[in-house]
């Protein structure tokens, strides 16, 4: 595949221009996050900003082979499945930040993770590199979803 390198940038930018969406409730992380108890593995808060970009650059690069490769049905499912777990993925952060509801985002993030991994799965049927590019997207989620829980737990 001959790479356009604007428009992978491009692809790269609206990603995190798209994620950060979520640092609207989180940004800052409120009074109420830095109240609640965490669990001993909780990532000191610098950790996410890096974290979050990286993941969003890569799901851009992995999102960019996808809409450049040839028309099929695992594309096509692919391309709509990234939708919906981008959406799922700023949904978390109103529902952990804005609205303050651990169990519910907890709940929330598991459904995230399984769209995460069947958009994975389309993507290396279609392109394997984009699929391989949304494992770090695919761990860190993993890691979340085990953080959320433990969050909810502790302040239950």
């Amino acid at each position: 595949m001959q790479i356009n390198w604007v428009i992978l940038v491009l692809f790269i930018i609206g990603c995190n221009l798209i994620g950060s969406i979520g640092t609207l409730w989180a940004g800052g992380k409120s009074s109420w996050y830095k109240k609640l108890k965490k669990p001993k593995f909780n990532p000191p808060s610098w950790v996410f900003g890096p974290a979050w970009t990286l993941l969003f650059s890569l799901m851009g690069v992995a999102l960019y082979f996808i809409f450049f490769s040839p028309a099929s049905r695992f594309r096509t499912v692919g391309l709509v499945l990234f939708g919906i777990q981008f959406v799922f993925n700023i949904a978390w952060s109103y529902l952990f930040f804005g609205l303050h509801k651990p169990f519910i985002s907890s709940v929330e993030i598991r459904l995230l993770l399984i769209l995460i991994i069947l958009t994975s799965i389309c993507f290396f049927l279609v392109y394997p590199l984009a699929g391989l590019l949304m494992v770090p997207y695919i761990l860190w989620v993993s890691f979340a979803s085990l953080l959320n829980y433990s969050i909810w737990r502790l302040n239950k």
